[in-house]
């Protein structure tokens, strides 16, 4: 039962939305042909792949029901073929039925993302939930990053057992510098709205919020488990942290927005923006989720600090090789979560595997695949060359990160190993011991006869040159 102050508060709902003017683009026998033409090259590239495409075909975004006088079926066939795309990979999505009748409606959907500025050097498990935005914006929908700015001042409490410390405007405004820098390598820049949070936040009354605080109970709150482990545990727990996802779910009310994309572990703030939107007598924003992505090990999720990532700003042969090194097992997730391959065409990959298809020639496809989406063709050609004569082929590679020595002591060359790889010097002596370091492709148990220009191999997959600075 809502409360009766959650009854009284409403805000102003714009009814009106514009529409772009609807034009003739010939007989419903084209358009029907014009449709399945873009859905065969979509099937066959991928949707990032053919917006240009799009454009030129007269057809405009892929969300572009508006326009054409389509058949009430061609209608639904083109929806249900979106919401494929927009279900890939996916954990669930909350809301699908109102979904699919926006998009039947075919008009432009506002997406929202929004983000901490806590400065994460964004890695491939971060891209996950980018990727999903940047599907969407191929499909022409309005993407909208909210920097969170005033709520980063908050902390998010997800999945934390303490309280967060709260950030200075000065370190929010910094760290968000940093985001639009590695954000735009997998969004659009010109058609990403950005907003900060506090344009709206900053502006609540204290009748303001208690009007959204009796919107939800205590109870509810404790149904999130970090909450409810910190609450039977004894461990404090602020009211201010109780405030985030009510001010989360306000950025959605704010822009009445019809998606909100996020991971798992985002889901309660998510689906409290459904529930304030309810409240404020908006419709409910669709809730897409998605899974937390394994680093390279297989196992653990994918973070800097385990050394299991693979970072979206590293040179193509070091990205390109992170991801051969991935286990097999995790080929068709990688397809699914960091791509932006169609359902099909992962299926296919899926097929020449259960077929006997040799892991590693479909993990060459992923790696390409990735590495082409931050990096040219030519860097990607030259990345997989490079992985194949040192790797495949034994070559020993030349050009490799140099390791700037005073002198070539044993232990100096190893302290500036652990600088450059994070490898305690304990376990560079272990690996020593056992030849897990190689001097010019040669096992050795001791690097006391070093020169400057030796090529270093250390362990699998990295390698270094000496080089001694007289």
């Amino acid at each position: 039962m809502k409360s009766e102050v959650c009854d009284d508060v409403r805000i102003e709902v714009n009814n009106e939305v514009s529409e772009t003017d609807k034009t003739e683009k010939g007989s419903e026998m084209e358009d029907r042909a014009e449709v399945s033409r873009m859905n065969e090259i979509i099937g066959k590239t991928g949707v990032s792949q053919v917006s240009g495409l799009i454009q030129e075909s007269g057809i405009g975004d892929l969300n572009g029901l508006n326009g054409l006088s389509l058949t009430s079926e061609d209608r639904v066939a083109e929806t249900e073929r979106i919401l494929g795309l927009i279900r890939k990979g996916t954990d669930q999505v909350v809301g699908e039925d109102d979904l699919r009748e926006k998009l039947l409606q075919g008009r432009t959907l506002v997406v929202k993302l929004g983000l901490d500025p806590t400065a994460p050097d964004i890695h491939l498990g971060h891209t996950v939930v980018l990727r999903k935005m940047k599907l969407l914006q191929d499909l022409g929908h309005q993407v909208v990053i909210i920097i969170g700015d005033f709520t980063g001042k908050i902390g998010d409490p997800s999945g934390k057992s303490k309280t967060r410390v709260q950030l200075t405007d000065e370190e929010v405004r910094r760290n968000a510098a940093t985001y639009f820098e590695q954000v735009f390598r997998v969004l659009d820049r010109e058609k990403t709205q950005i907003r900060y949070n506090s344009e709206w936040l900053g502006k609540l009354s204290l009748s303001d919020s208690l009007a959204m605080a009796a919107c939800v109970t205590v109870a509810r709150m404790l149904e999130r488990d970090d909450f409810k482990n910190r609450f039977e545990s004894g461990t404090p727990i602020g009211i201010h942290e109780f405030m985030y996802p009510l001010l989360q779910a306000r950025d959605s009310i704010a822009l009445e927005a019809d998606i909100e994309v996020g991971g798992t572990d985002q889901t309660f703030n998510l689906l409290m923006g459904r529930t304030l939107q309810k409240s404020f007598g908006q419709s409910p924003q669709a809730v897409i989720t998605l899974p937390l992505l394994a680093g390279t090990d297989g196992v653990l999720k994918m973070s800097k600090s385990l050394g299991n990532y693979i970072g979206i700003s590293e040179p193509a042969r070091v990205m390109f090789q992170k991801v051969m090194s991935i286990p097999d097992h995790l080929i068709i997730r990688y397809f699914e979560l960091v791509t932006d391959e169609t359902p099909e065409a992962t299926a296919a990959v899926q097929t020449r595997l259960d077929a006997g298809a040799n892991p590693r020639d479909e993990k060459l496809r992923l790696a390409r695949t990735i590495t082409r989406l931050y990096w040219s063709e030519n860097e990607t050609a030259e990345a997989e060359r490079f992985f194949r004569e040192t790797f495949s082929l034994g070559i020993l590679p030349q050009d490799v990160p140099l390791l700037s020595l005073q002198s070539l002591e044993e232990s100096e060359i190893l302290q500036a190993i652990k600088r450059s790889t994070a490898i305690s010097t304990s376990e560079l002596r272990r690996m020593l011991d056992q030849s897990g370091i190689q001097v010019n492709g040669e096992k050795v148990t001791s690097l006391g006869s070093c020169e400057s220009g030796d090529i270093l191999k250390v362990g699998k997959k990295k390698f270094f040159k000496l080089d001694l600075r007289a």
